[in-house]
């Protein structure tokens, strides 16, 4: 009941616009809402974009109190953003991937200030002086990067800037959560600026131990974030921008699980057995966990990055180069049975090294023909476990080691002309190389040596071209309506655990859209069909993750957003996604039972066990049918200052996280809202700000694996207040 509430109140919001769509287009004088994107690598605006984009400003993921990368979901229908432990795998139109394996990659490619980086554990930052995130759906292949058949999200951050500025923020919250934020910039001379920013973050967590021997805060972090930028105008038509980032977490929220209970059924180890453990060191409840000191779950991270951007004018277009070096350390200690009885505690330490290399040559604008050309070279070493980390400590160990080096050159061009003042068509390829190599696996450290020397896995090398074709036309100004196709393809890997090849995911997506932006008027509207073969998929057997191909799926939705500005004061947004994701044929599916038989289960006897199912016609795990969004805003005029109200309203319908919907989170809705007052000055900001204030208890994650299936807690209910306070604005 509470879904159809929401959509009712969604749809009014939808409708309320259009009753003053006739008087706004009387009125000679409206003038544009240029939301301007780089969808296409060169600035556009979103109207004449034939891309299906959510543009989030500055202002928006302020009001929404997005703090983490992940946060957006609150404010972009059809976008999840779920983890298996700290593996992040963000989902678009049920496209995601649940892969956890050296050289896995996602379906959905994040970029930040153009710098591609695909590691998981480093999908969900937090976020420094952003100016805005655009979230690109549908496959992005052609122009972004690799691997992008669920779409690309895109984050740009502000330049340093020869005008000096420092602004500084902090705010505390329930849960003694802490955060300081500080953002300096000034110029060095004329053509040079540099900048400094920093961001820490604290907290006690909010899940609570079951076992009272343990630690009181098993959710405890601690995070911060530095960030340097160094702006050169060598001449009228040379800039560089060169940035060093440091990245340190401490957080253990997503891999200290609760054991999952749903349907009746506990999915702790022995349940139904004579040895069942008893309930003291199950945990079941919202919010709870059962750790033990001797084996806490833990996630640490650091990443160490080096980017350059370098710009050049060459009058009839201009090129730019992305130079990237990165590379990031992560050790995880993740409690594999969820119970305090420390069955199974295994650690995985990751260390990722990343180089890019990207050129983009986009045409200026003025000419019937806009077109953007490139060439990308990718360089990704992913090591799990390796050996030089050395021996168990306490009762943690380290249970397999992995290592692959994934390399990738392509070449890309994409073209549009003006065939007529409103007739407009696009077309574009992408020729890819991939190579997978130095794949190698230990099963555990009383193998042999894991020697890189004596490689496990030949290497795999393929080549794939992906088109994309679209015409678009303009109604007018403000509006336009396209139809696109584009060829998705995520590349083959080799799974270094099981020992093969894994085949490539190749989509065939169809798009037709509408798009209208006036000054106090926006609407967008898509529908799309994904046929989409040979799926990646991961399963848990034999207590090691395994990779596999499904058959087929099909994808098919509908999604709209608006903005309507009602006043100046006063303003509207709304958004909802509807999307049907299922396998069409997957005869190699899976399900998880207790294995009962002692003679026959062997080591797995009273541990849940992965069983062979058929999961045709089955839904797509983490693709929900129904995602919808509402939010409001509303400023007025107070005590010689500015109070600016907001709220927000997030909706999502049932979700599955495994391949045979036995694993679920039904129906929630996540609402926030915020106060926040500018002195008369604007330099100074107080705000109150609450999430999740309907109290919803939902989960992030399934972990599907043996001898139990853990549950990661979604936040409860949090508030706080914050003071910013910004010179030389």
């Amino acid at each position: 009941m509470k879904g159809e509430l929401f959509f009712g109140a969604a749809v009014c919001a939808v409708m309320v616009p259009h009753l003053a769509v006739a008087q706004e287009n009387r009125d000679e004088a409206v003038a544009s809402n240029d939301i301007i994107v780089t969808a296409q690598r060169r600035a556009e605006r979103t109207q004449d974009v034939p891309i299906s984009i959510t543009a989030l400003g500055a202002d928006a993921l302020a009001q929404a109190n997005v703090k983490q990368l992940g946060d957006i979901v609150k404010l972009t229908p059809a976008l999840r953003f779920d983890y298996q432990a700290n593996f992040v795998q963000p989902t678009i139109r049920g496209v995601g991937n649940a892969v956890v394996t050296a050289g896995g990659g996602s379906n959905v490619g994040i970029y930040t200030d153009g710098f591609y980086s695909p590691n998981p554990l480093a999908a969900d930052f937090q976020l420094l002086n952003v100016e805005s995130v655009q979230v690109l759906k549908g496959p992005q292949g052609t122009l972004f990067g690799r691997n992008t058949t669920g779409g690309a999200i895109l984050v740009t951050t502000t330049r340093p800037s020869t005008d000096t500025r420092m602004v500084g923020e902090m705010s505390y919250g329930r849960f003694n959560a802490f955060q300081a934020k500080a953002y300096a910039t000034t110029g060095l001379s004329d053509r040079a600026a540099f900048d400094l920013e920093g961001n820490y973050s604290s907290g006690d967590g909010y899940l609570r131990n079951i076992i009272a021997a343990g630690p009181r805060h098993p959710g405890s972090y601690e995070n911060w974030t530095l960030r340097a930028g160094l702006s050169i105008d060598l001449t009228d038509s040379i800039d560089v921008l060169l940035r060093y980032s440091h990245q340190q977490v401490d957080d253990a929220t997503n891999v200290a699980l609760a054991i999952l209970q749903q349907d009746g059924v506990t999915y702790a180890p022995f349940q139904g057995l004579p040895e069942q453990l008893p309930g003291s060191l199950v945990a079941t409840k919202y919010r709870d966990v059962a750790i033990v000191d001797s084996a806490r779950p833990y996630f640490r991270f650091n990443a160490d990055i080096f980017q350059g951007t370098v710009g050049f004018d060459l009058g009839f277009a201009d090129l730019t180069s992305y130079t990237q070096y990165r590379e990031d350390k992560s050790d995880i200690v993740s409690d594999n049975d969820q119970t305090g009885a420390s069955i199974n505690y295994n650690r995985i330490p990751v260390t990722d090294k990343t180089f890019t290399q990207e050129f983009i040559l986009a045409s200026r604008p003025g000419s019937r023909l806009q077109w953007t050309a490139g060439l990308f070279y990718f360089n990704y070493v992913d090591a799990f476990a390796p050996l030089e980390l050395g021996t168990s400590e306490d009762n943690v160990y380290i249970e397999g080691a992995s290592h692959s080096r994934t390399q990738s050159i392509a070449a890309f061009a994409d073209f549009t002309y003006q065939l007529t003042d409103k007739l407009f068509l696009t077309a574009g390829a992408r020729y890819s190389r991939d190579r997978f190599d130095r794949g190698a696996f230990r099963l555990s450290l009383i193998n042999p040596p894991f020697d890189l020397a004596n490689q496990s896995f030949p290497a795999l090398k393929t080549e794939r071209v992906t088109p994309r074709a679209v015409i678009r036309y303009a109604l007018d100004d403000s509006s336009s309506i396209y139809a696109s196709y584009t060829k998705g393809y995520k590349a083959p890997l080799v799974d270094v655990i099981a020992g093969g090849n894994v085949d490539p995911e190749l989509m065939d997506a169809y798009e037709i859209g509408f798009k209208h932006a006036t000054r106090a008027f926006s609407f967008n509207l898509a529908s799309w069909y994904y046929d989409y073969k040979d799926l990646q998929i991961s399963i848990y057997k034999d207590n090691l993750s395994q990779i596999l191909n499904a058959a087929t799926a099909r994808i098919y939705g509908v999604e709209g957003d608006v903005s309507y500005r009602v006043t100046p004061d006063f303003t509207l947004t709304a958004g909802g996604a509807f999307v049907d994701a299922k396998y069409k044929s997957f005869p190699n599916g899976s399900y998880f039972d207790i294995c009962t038989d002692a003679a026959t289960c062997g080591a797995n006897y009273g541990f849940w066990t992965l069983f062979p199912t058929d999961a045709s016609g089955k839904r797509m795990q983490r693709a929900p049918r129904f995602t919808a969004t509402l939010g409001a805003s509303y400023g007025m005029d107070l005590a010689n200052g500015r109070l600016m109200l907001s709220g927000s309203l997030y909706h999502t319908s049932k979700i599955f996280f495994d391949l045979s919907e036995q694993f679920h989170q039904k129906a929630y809705d996540l609402v926030g809202l915020r106060a926040e007052w500018t002195d008369p000055s604007g330099r100074m900001k107080l705000a109150v700000y609450g999430d999740n204030l309907l109290g919803e208890k939902y989960i992030t994650q399934i972990a599907g694996h043996a001898p139990s299936i853990g549950a990661g807690w979604g936040a409860p209910t949090t508030f706080g207040l914050s003071v910013r306070y910004e010179l030389g604005k």
